[in-house]
């Protein structure tokens, strides 16, 4: 049985705590070797690595000392290099094994064996290694990713062994030391038909469907290659299992393929929810029930949708509105007869115009006041009004769907306008434009994915031309709220103010059909907007006198410290952080907590995300609170200038921070989500006696302060306030009895 190592080393080292620190460059450590007693040395961090490994191999007399080296005990036991040796920290366990060099060299021999048992256990092992890159630059230098790309591509390997052959293949490949335009053509067509197999081991699906992801995120060549393997009918299918883990990899394979599609491809292909072609031989069905199968077997599943699902889900959304920047950013041209054909329609819908006049001058004298009963800003000339960009010729697309496919609602909007003589009309033509441009700026269109969001919306899933459904319905909105508001030409902005708090309100609210988005839209009338603003102004408003402002501040610090102390009780609850390398999606977690005394930052690695509160004892690494120098955000942390997926997005910045420590070491975090980073930034400003500066809790503060106050204030008048509290009522004489709930 293993020793207590945790006993063994307070015996040894509890006098050591009483005394004075040691220098900085001085670490005491403990190191194991399988079947003898552990070493307790001091490492001068001066001294060379061979040299302290080799004064470890005295003490067991070990001899070949450059044979060895020293790794971690606990996490993920990476090997200890002279580049990350000033990582170790004081009461470290460390473990003697052979060098990184000897292992790769072992391992690759093992997995050519032909005994099965053995190659087995070494592709097991290898696989846990590969995550290691001091290991992993040893045995790419010994041809290793070659030798398990041979392996795959050979097909003889399954179950187990294949599953552990392709999880050491992407740990390795991740690392970015080797290019994935290296790879083979058979490789990809092996790789492609696991993830094209109707029964294939969870697992091997799962690695097959990451790597093909890594292959199209990594290499513009291999994109083409994929898209020819694989197409959207063989990943739907895998969208209708029960496994969500392998629904989202395969929706992240196919926001892949579609992120670094060629643009004209995307434009060529029309791809959106109905129509997603990703290879010429992509099948209709496959396009046409895409959507509904991500409705149906995902976000109407059984099973609650996790954070990483959910991003993919965004990821698709954010995508396929992109599929809208070009015709947003496309000026129309007054010379393209295709355009005004589209504007000779919408008035001809409007106003029925087949029987024009044959008089060419009578006829333009009636286009011309048609168009200004259209709601056009140049009537002379309506494209004029489609030059500005954003939102460009995508305003047209969308007045042409109304018309075309609301045609009741799109002519009631324009005749109950122009008849209108109380200059209260609403301009249809600008309203829309106007509108257009709005929804472009509500939905970001045009803008890449942000990495960890999670904001999609289930509602753009449930329609196969979601976007224009959208417009019909807010462009009903605006002219019901125009109408409300009274509104003339000079109010024009004033009502899109009104309507763009609407529609923001009600999308916050996630609305999971457009029928509920009405229902939504219905409550959230002119009147119902008045006294949200005016509720929320008075919130704001409400203490402004002397008397007021002066109880405010008296009660504040009471509210600080109550929120000082909740910050760091969720500190001493923890949390759970995900690693973040160069790769857009990390499996990899580690969790941080405080010490209940408040004096300790403890954490470590961890294989899963936790369901609950993860043990102290679990968490291997620590760091006293009197270390901590200072705590830095956003582009100033250390690991902001060495991660790419890092620089490369808003969210990432704005949720990065680092705690430096003595002599010279950080601690980087990356939060997963702004709560989060509230409340560890605020733990941590308590925590070193420094001013609480988040907006939470800014919000908190007026949130508590004016429920204190209100509370304190409130009328009193002829009601009597007891002196002693009332008399807690007798026991009942039996407890038989019980209280329907129905």
């Amino acid at each position: 049985m293993r020793p207590d190592r945790s006993a063994m080393w307070d015996q040894a080292w509890r006098e050591e705590r009483a005394a004075m620190p040691p220098p900085s460059d001085i670490v005491k450590v403990a190191i194991e070797w399988p079947g003898a007693n552990a070493q307790f040395i001091e490492i001068d961090q001066k001294k060379p690595l061979s040299s302290i490994v080799r004064e470890v191999c005295d003490g067991w007399s070990l001899s070949s000392s450059e044979q060895f080296a020293l790794r971690y005990a606990d996490g993920p036991q990476l090997y200890i290099t002279e580049q990350s040796r000033g990582e170790i920290k004081n009461g470290t366990i460390l473990r003697l094994a052979i060098s990184p060099t000897r292992a790769a060299r072992q391992l690759l021999e093992r997995i050519q064996s032909h005994g099965i048992d053995a190659r087995l256990e070494a592709l097991k092992e290898l696989a846990k290694l590969s995550a290691d890159p001091t290991f992993a630059t040893e045995f790419i230098n010994l041809e290793g990713i070659g030798t398990l790309a041979r392996l795959v591509e050979s097909g003889t390997h399954f179950g187990e062994m294949l599953a552990f052959t392709l999880t050491a293949f992407l740990e390795l490949m991740d690392h970015g030391i080797v290019s994935w335009d290296l790879i083979s053509l058979s490789f990809i067509k092996q790789i492609a038909g696991y993830v094209n197999q109707p029964m294939v081991d969870v697992s091997i699906l799962q690695r097959s469907l990451a790597i093909l992801e890594s292959m199209v995120l990594n290499s513009h060549n291999l994109y083409h290659r994929v898209a020819q393997e694989i197409t959207v009918g063989q990943l739907i299918a895998h969208l209708q299992v029960s496994n969500q883990e392998i629904q989202t990899y395969a929706i992240a394979l196919i926001n892949a393929l579609f992120l670094k599609a060629p643009e004209d491809r995307r434009q060529e292909e029309h791809i959106n929810l109905q129509d997603l072609r990703l290879t010429e031989m992509a099948s209709s069905l496959a396009q046409k029930h895409l959507r509904s199968i991500i409705l149906n077997h995902i976000i109407h599943g059984n099973r609650p949708i996790k954070a990483e699902m959910a991003h993919q889900l965004y990821v698709l959304q954010v995508l396929t509105f992109n599929l809208l920047e070009e015709r947003m950013m496309t000026k129309m041209d007054p010379s393209d007869p295709t355009q005004r054909d589209i504007i000779f329609e919408l008035r001809r819908i409007a106003f029925d115009g087949a029987n024009d006049p044959g008089n060419t001058e009578k006829r333009k004298a009636m286009h011309t006041k048609d168009y200004r009963m259209l709601g056009f800003t140049n009537h002379e000339n309506p494209a004029v009004d489609f030059m500005q960009t954003p939102p460009g010729v995508l305003a047209l697309d969308n007045m042409l769907y109304l018309a075309r496919l609301h045609q009741d609602t799109y002519i009631r909007i324009v005749l109950e306008n122009s008849s209108r003589e109380d200059k209260h009309e609403c301009p249809f033509g600008r309203c829309a434009i106007e509108l257009t441009r709005m929804l472009c700026e509500i939905l970001q269109v045009g803008e890449l994915p942000n990495e960890g969001c999670n904001d999609y919306h289930p509602m753009f899933f449930t329609h196969d031309r979601a976007w224009e459904e959208f417009f019909c319905v807010c462009i009903q909105l605006l002219n019901k709220t125009w109408k409300e508001m009274r509104a003339t030409v000079e109010d024009f902005n004033k009502v899109m103010q009104v309507v763009r708090e609407q529609i923001t309100r009600a999308l916050a609210m996630k609305p999971s059909s457009l029928d509920q988005l009405k229902s939504k839209l219905r409550g959230l009338n002119y009147s119902e907007i008045l006294r949200l603003r005016q509720s929320e102004r008075m919130s704001q408003d409400d203490f402004q006198s002397p008397p007021i402002i002066e109880l405010r501040e008296r009660i504040q610090p009471e509210i600080l410290e109550l929120i000082k102390q909740q910050r760091l009780n969720r500190l001493c609850e923890g949390s759970c952080f995900r690693k973040v390398g160069n790769r857009r999606r990390q499996d990899k977690f580690w969790f941080c907590r405080l010490s209940l005394n408040h004096k300790v930052l403890h954490y470590g690695d961890l294989d899963e995300p936790p369901q609950g509160e993860v043990p102290y004892e679990l968490l291997t690494d620590k760091i006293p609170v009197s270390d901590i120098k200072s705590v830095v955000t956003g582009k100033d942390c250390p690991h902001m200038k060495e991660k790419t997926a890092l620089r490369q997005n808003k969210d990432g910045l704005e949720l990065a921070f680092s705690i430096l420590y003595d002599p010279d070491e950080a601690l980087n975090f990356v939060a997963p989500n702004k709560y989060e980073y509230c409340i560890w930034i605020d733990g941590l400003c308590a925590l070193l006696g420094r001013e609480m500066g988040s907006d939470l809790t800014r919000s908190d503060l007026d949130t508590l302060i004016s429920m204190e106050m209100k509370l304190r204030l409130l009328d009193l008048e002829n009601i009597a306030i007891p002196e002693a509290p009332p008399p807690v009522p007798k026991e009942p004489s039996t407890y038989n009895f019980t209280y329907n709930y129905g």
